[in-house]
């Protein structure tokens, strides 16, 4: 029996680390070789997507790719973490909240779309000095984290509710928002609860998107059967790029590097396809011309290579 080939895609559940997809994963597949494209925060859920046997090799491709999420912001307060799992640092008076109107929502949101300098919250994954930057802070360490260019294409408010928590008050916003990769939403929730002078932070996050996979195509985890779920190489790759059909000649050629001759339009990558349907490789074609960027040996072929 060969080992699995291709991409999952997992509607991750609430309180999971993304590790722990992967682990499940590896036991329900029978094998070591799944990696993941993106984490997710424990307390957010939706697209992780994972990528079994030589398709991890794809998972390179799929990180860059931009992402969707709906959230809900709590304006009137700000967390050491900038979401609900934080230590919250004081509530803004309820007169400041109420202040809040859509017109001040709506031109706050605006100055934090598009092309932005983006601070990453202090725990995110970053590596400072060799270490994650959540970790340093859990060890009461101080993290600085320089702004980086990211890109909100779009942050659009849904709905908006006051919320009574406690003897504080706080307006509860649900958001939707597309950005690059590298963009962190529990940022922008920061920031908009400072531009409102507020504070703010996120007590909800769903990803529904990666690039061409969405929530839709996600199976939970609960029951899930790896094998009637995945994703083959060949279909995962012509959803990413343009498809480049061989021939069995071109196929057996590009498979060992060499260049080809192809009438298909010029692509800084294109998914590589064999007349059976298997992906030969991602290639990079040029004035008529192919050329292999990575290949992607079957499951089969990859088992005996290691041996």
């Amino acid at each position: 029996m060969s080992a699995p080939n291709g991409i999952l895609v997992v509607d991750k559940p609430g309180e999971w680390t993304s590790h722990d997809v992967v682990a499940r994963v590896r036991r329900l597949a029978g094998t070591r070789k799944v990696g993941h494209a993106g984490t997710l925060d424990p307390m957010a859920t939706g697209v992780l997507i994972l990528g079994l046997g030589p398709s991890t090799r794809l998972l390179t491709y799929i990180v860059g790719a931009d992402k969707e999420y709906l959230a809900t912001v709590r304006l009137g307060a700000s967390t050491t973490t900038d979401d609900a799992e934080g230590e919250n640092l004081g509530w803004a008076p309820a007169a400041r909240v109420r202040a809040i109107t859509p017109d001040r929502l709506a031109a706050a949101v605006a100055h934090l779309t598009g092309e932005i300098d983006q601070v990453p919250s202090s725990v995110s994954a970053i590596k400072v000095d060799g270490k994650r930057a959540y970790a340093k802070v859990r060890v009461g360490e101080q993290v600085e984290l320089k702004a980086r260019p990211v890109t909100v294409s779009e942050f659009e408010v849904l709905d908006t509710r006051e919320a009574s928590v406690g003897d504080a008050l706080a307006l509860d916003v649900d958001v939707r928002v597309v950005c690059s990769s590298g963009t962190y939403v529990r940022a922008l929730a920061r920031d908009l609860g400072v531009a409102l002078l507020t504070g703010g932070h996120l007590t909800a996050l769903r990803r529904t998107r990666v690039g061409p996979f969405a929530v839709t195509d996600a199976r939970p985890l609960e029951n899930l059967d790896v094998a009637q779920t995945l994703i083959a190489p060949a279909d995962a790759a012509s959803a990413l790029f343009p498809v480049l059909a061989l021939s069995a000649e071109q196929a057996t050629d590009l498979g060992h590097g060499k260049r080809i001759g192809v009438d298909a339009p010029d692509a800084d990558t294109a998914a590589a396809v064999a007349p059976d349907g298997r992906l030969v490789g991602l290639a990079a074609v040029r004035t008529g011309s192919a050329r292999t960027i990575v290949n992607f040996p079957d499951a089969g072929q990859q088992e005996q290579e290691s041996r």
